[in-house]
């Protein structure tokens, strides 16, 4: 009887465990009503939150992100920017010098909390900077709801980073963050982050929004404008309904995004075009000779969105906005802000394509930011690449779309500032590495794993990943058990050496012997991170014959991926640090040697990876 009693408790608690270990997320509802005063840059708001807890925790407090109180003197953002002086980001500061120290006290964004409420009863909650701790009146049991009631006032700071007044292209208005916004609750707790500078986080939620406004101001949002008829430039409508305040009032409503964002200016211009199998598109801009790019990016953005949605799976969401109103580019639901002005085309759908692609690797597929900034932005990037070699080929024809990627990648790691792309996406130490490890070595992560597993692997992979976890919230966890099922190889080893560390990559050629009939190679790791190498030779009748050779870490070789002949050879162990191999090519047959013809491979060093028989020498 105890044996038995044994394995039903064992059972029991097994099924607990893993009921603990299960995938949740949660959601919020929010409806916000605010009322403009647009003459003096503030706003009075209040909002009614429905949030589900989904997971098998009992919550006893929330918390709040409060990102404007960031923007005043001797913040914590004023206090990191200082203390990095020019290695910072630039657009915080000026000469070294923090922007954030010099704003004005009626400019310092502030978001003061009248009350909050649990299902009406009052909360006791404590401000740190820019996250707001709140105690529960009833805590919140697991798989259950309660609702927040709150108000508050805001003034809308000097635009420095992303929100704020009056940019530096004369839009009035960009509200972003702007309201008090729950934190993520996940299996790694809450996402406390306080707000340096650097990315969001947030769970997923619907939004019902209505912005009171003087009535001749125009709105550029990520959502859907429930009355187009009662505002102005939405509708062919010159009668815009304002109340006896002059006021317009506009609603807003989108579902299942991480945020709602907006911006207002008295000229701007709004455009839309429906894309074939895809979501209506939206450009709200000043209209002017500075931004006559705008009008010719429209073919361009159809292409784009139909070449994400062929590749990476579709958008989900009926429309998406490009509004002028950013410090540079930053990523909201259904909408991003930009800089309108640009000096070509090219430049502005390479912002805009950047930006939407985010709608992929930040909102449908929605990581964590602060903590794996590099699947955000680095997958963005990859992407990114990806479309704009297509709509905008180059002059002189590449091998592939991240080729110069990879040779910025180069450079900087000779620089000697590289910091590991596992870091916190606020804690890096220099503006330019935290560039490189979260833009360049996320995108190289990609480009690398393609090379590791083959291309048709690599497509598949980032399908199967938007099909899996599309409205979730994945980790580099999830990414790569897709990434080992589909290609069968053991990959951690992989993520480990390039997101863990700054070891690099650099194989070469250590001798050529040309023996009669035959040639033998030997090649030798000189690098820290131990690859699967792609050997090729070029015969005298332009004949490319590629040689294989995988490492034994990953315990499946991948299929060919390149062009010509392919043979795979025995693995390299990655404990040894040369290997030579035997090819049946006399030296009169051969015109060149080399690793990786296909310049996929981030190997820092390029000057030992080639032999041009004709000089014999190394290339």
């Amino acid at each position: 009887m105890k044996k038995i009693f044994s394995i039903i408790l064992i059972g029991i608690t097994v099924i607990i465990n893993a009921q603990k270990n299960a995938y949740y997320q949660q959601f919020a509802s929010y409806k916000i009503d605010v009322d403009v005063d647009a003459n003096n840059f503030s706003y009075q708001g209040k909002q009614e939150i429905t949030y589900e807890n989904n997971s098998p925790d009992e919550l006893k407090v929330v918390y709040f992100h409060l990102y404007w109180n960031a923007f005043k003197p001797n913040s914590m953002m004023d206090q990191r920017v200082s203390s990095q002086g020019k290695n910072g980001d630039s657009r915080l500061q000026q000469n070294g010098i923090s922007r954030l120290a010099s704003i004005p006290k009626t400019e310092e964004g502030t978001q003061n909390i009248h009350f909050i409420k649990q299902n009406g009863k009052n909360l006791k909650f404590d401000i740190q900077e820019t996250i707001m701790k709140v105690e529960l009146a009833e805590p919140l049991k697991p798989n259950s709801k309660t609702t927040f009631t709150m108000e508050w006032d805001a003034v809308i700071p000097k635009q420095i980073r992303r929100s704020g007044r009056n940019n530096t292209e004369g839009i009035a208005m960009t509200m972003t963050q702007w309201y008090p916004k729950i934190v993520e609750y996940d299996y790694d707790g809450w996402a406390t982050f306080d707000y340096i500078g650097r990315e969001f986080h947030a769970p997923f939620a619907n939004f019902d929004v209505t912005i009171k406004i003087d009535k001749d101001y125009i709105i550029g949002a990520g959502g859907t404008l429930e009355n187009p008829e009662e505002v102005k430039g939405y509708s062919n409508s010159s009668n815009v309904l304002a109340d006896n305040q002059n006021k317009a009032t506009w609603r807003w409503t989108a579902k299942n995004i991480l945020d709602f964002a907006w911006a207002a200016d008295k000229d701007y211009t709004v455009d839309s075009f429906t894309i074939v199998d895809g979501p209506k598109v939206y450009l709200v801009y000043q209209k002017n000779d500075k931004t006559i790019y705008w009008e010719q990016s429209k073919p361009y953005i159809e292409k784009y969105f139909q070449l994400m949605n062929a590749t990476f799976g579709r958008y989900v969401y009926p429309s998406y906005a490009f509004v002028q109103g950013g410090d540079g580019g930053m990523e909201y639901g259904m909408c991003t802000m930009i800089l309108g002005e640009a000096k070509k085309l090219e430049d502005l759908c390479g912002l805009m394509f950047h930006e939407g692609s985010h709608s992929w690797y930040q909102q449908m597929l929605a990581t964590n930011e602060s903590m794996r900034p590099w699947m955000d932005e680095g997958f963005t990037s990859y992407a990114e690449s990806f479309v704009m070699d297509r709509l905008f080929p180059p002059i002189q024809p590449q091998p592939n779309p991240f080729v110069n990627t990879i040779n910025n990648y180069r450079k900087f790691v000779k620089s000697g500032k590289e910091e590991p792309a596992v870091w916190l996406g606020d804690h890096h130490d220099d503006g330019k590495a935290y560039t490189f490890s979260t833009y360049v070595k996320g995108e190289l992560f990609l480009v690398q794993l393609g090379y590791i597993v083959g291309e048709p692997a690599l497509s598949a992979i980032m399908k199967e990943y938007y099909q899996q976890w599309k409205l979730k919230h994945p980790t580099d966890r999830d990414f790569m058990h897709i990434a080992q099922k589909i290609s069968g190889m053991d990959l951690k080893w992989f993520q480990h050496y390039w997101i863990n560390t700054t070891k690099t990559i650099d194989y070469a050629i250590k001798e050529i012997k040309f023996e009669g009939k035959s040639t033998t190679v030997t090649l030798i790791n000189k690098g820290g991170v131990p690859m699967p190498i792609d050997f090729s030779i070029l015969t005298n009748d332009k004949k490319v014959i590629n040689y294989y050779i995988p490492t034994n870490l990953t315990h499946v070789w991948k299929k060919k991926d390149v062009i010509g002949d392919f043979k795979t050879l025995d693995y390299w162990a990655w404990t040894q640090p040369e290997y030579t191999f035997v090819i049946p090519y006399p030296k009169e047959q051969l015109t060149a040697l080399g690793i990786d013809f296909s310049q996929r491979l981030a190997d820092v060093n390029l000057e030992d990876n080639y032999y041009e028989v004709k000089d014999q020498k190394l290339k």
